[in-house]
């Protein structure tokens, strides 16, 4: 299937259907706080931080723990001194795939299964990372009960938990729509599994109206190589082709939550360009408007 996208794809945008694989639900929050230094670079390497970018360590649920993307934010996060509760619908495979770290706590959680049981999940946690997304299957409605339904429903635990920040990893042309990318080779190809991208769109909406401290991040074509360049950060609505290494978003991802007043109530879209700046994830997340 991602040789079908590539060939449609090469008549415009390079956005490889990867990009658009996310993850699965999310775990239960140690109560542990860690004292952590923050680095902001917009590419992977990290750079010392000054005394002024410290921040307190939160403890993290990861929604979708296991998945390509997730996996890399679980880790991220452990680097940087989270205590991290992933979310997961089989522990046995989190605890063979994820770290094994102190700080680490598995939890089964399913966002497909409603709100109550995820409020139990979360409830403790300081912030929500939600990198889930459906798993192709013969069942039409998944793209809707995952990236819609189920976001929804862990937003909806959040506000029940007491969870105030949120962190979603969407997709570029969720509103390829009003961006008039109807006749985009990738917004069309995507949107042929059960519309995924309005599925991912509908539930952004939901966040944004729902009153918790959001970020949003709509990644480009999602590639599991190192990265190749340097992250370029857009507001929303504006990019629609470029890819990303999963190991960039992951570290956007985590840098959204240190750098809580620069990243609130903002939909940011990130590729990489070899060609782009080297400019700290701070800047970049300061240079866009709030939403």
């Amino acid at each position: 299937m991602a040789t079908a996208f590539h060939t449609i794809a090469a008549a415009r945008p390079r956005l490889p259907l990867a990009a658009f694989a996310c993850l699965c639900p999310g775990p239960r929050p140690a109560t542990r706080k860690l004292s952590l230094t923050s680095t902001a670079v917009s590419t992977i390497d990290s750079a010392p931080a000054s005394s002024s970018d410290a921040k307190k360590t939160t403890t993290v649920f990861v929604a979708g723990s296991t998945g390509r993307t997730g996996k890399r934010v679980v880790e991220k996060l452990l680097e940087r001194g989270f205590g991290v509760v992933a979310g997961t619908t089989d522990v046995g495979r989190a605890r063979r795939s994820l770290p094994h770290d102190p700080n680490l706590q598995l939890v089964r959680a399913d966002v497909m299964e409603g709100t109550d049981k995820l409020v139990d999940a979360i409830r403790g946690a300081d912030a929500v990372v939600c990198a889930t997304g459906f798993r192709r299957s013969f069942d039409p409605f998944a793209p809707w009960k995952v990236d819609n339904f189920g976001t929804v429903n862990l937003v909806e635990a959040c506000r029940k938990a007491g969870v105030t920040r949120f962190i979603l990893v969407s997709s570029i042309l969720v509103n390829g729509a009003a961006m008039g990318q109807l006749l985009n080779p990738a917004y069309i190809v995507l949107n042929l599994f059960g519309l995924v991208l309005v599925a991912k769109l509908q539930a952004e909406k939901h966040i944004r109206s729902s009153g918790i401290n959001y970020t949003i991040i709509r990644p480009g074509g999602l590639t599991e190589q190192p990265p190749t360049g340097n992250i370029v950060m857009e507001p929303e609505d504006t990019l629609y082709e470029g890819s990303i290494s999963r190991q960039q978003v992951a570290e956007v991802a985590v840098e959204a939550l240190l750098c809580r007043e620069e990243s609130s109530y903002k939909v940011v879209e990130i590729v990489t360009r070899a060609e782009a700046h080297n400019r700290p994830l701070k800047d970049l997340f300061a240079s866009i408007k709030q939403s």
